[in-house]
């Protein structure tokens, strides 16, 4: 994607770099075809062929995963015939006194919440445009804030906490996962792929010009 003369260019025609701030004019490439940022190679825009409708099938695929992680147990703890089971909810808040009620409380939004939240947020976006029907009202300011939220997804960071203190209770008690685990491993697998597929810059031109999947602005 060549760069442009900022001075002559149309704000409404440029695209950023996400990593190192270099300014291009947009333009929507081909179906497989990807514009790539020539100083960082971050890629800008890569619209794929029923993008949309695979973003929206895995955004309903980690709701269904937030709640059966939430509801089924997480861990098994076993020691000398005292057995005990914990959720994913009982492991988030484990610490419920005192000023610590306030950091479990964060580490629920982070790992429960938040996925949940973006992952209702696509749908309700995406959902119309895939089915050729015009946004949904407050799109573009939901899009938004299902963007702000990405970095606060930490789903993945929590899994990893789990790993480090199961290895250092395992010489101590019998551990065995629960079904929760599993799905929220899945979890963790579905948003990276889900962060993957997503070309921002194509759901925000179809919210913006009011194009739907058939117009061949959002992939479907």
């Amino acid at each position: 994607m060549p760069r442009i003369d900022i001075a002559r260019a149309d704000p409404a025609e440029l695209i950023a770099c996400p990593q190192c701030d270099a300014l291009y004019r947009a333009k929507m490439p081909a179906h497989g075809e990807r514009a790539v940022c020539a100083r960082c190679h971050t890629v800008l825009i890569a619209p794929r062929k029923r993008a949309g409708m695979i973003i929206i099938a895995l955004s309903a695929a980690s709701l269904v995963l937030v709640l059966g992680a939430v509801w089924f147990p997480f861990l098994k703890i076993s020691r000398q015939g005292f057995v005990n089971e914990a959720t994913l909810l009982d492991a988030a808040l484990s610490f419920t006194g005192g000023p610590l009620l306030v950091l479990s409380l964060a580490v629920t939004a982070l790992i429960v919440l938040v996925p949940l939240a973006r992952a209702i947020l696509t749908i309700y976006v995406l959902g119309p445009l895939v089915f050729d029907r015009p946004a949904p009202p407050g799109a573009l300011r939901l899009f938004a804030l299902a963007e702000a939220l990405r970095p606060w997804s930490m789903a993945e960071i929590f899994a990893l906490g789990c790993a480090v203190a199961l290895v250092k209770v395992a010489d101590l008690a019998n551990l065995s996962f629960g079904p929760a685990f599993w799905m929220f491993a899945a979890l963790v697998f579905l948003t990276v792929i889900h962060d993957r597929w997503m070309c921002r810059w194509s759901v925000w031109e179809a919210l913006e010009h009011g194009y739907t999947a058939r117009q061949r602005k959002v992939p479907a």
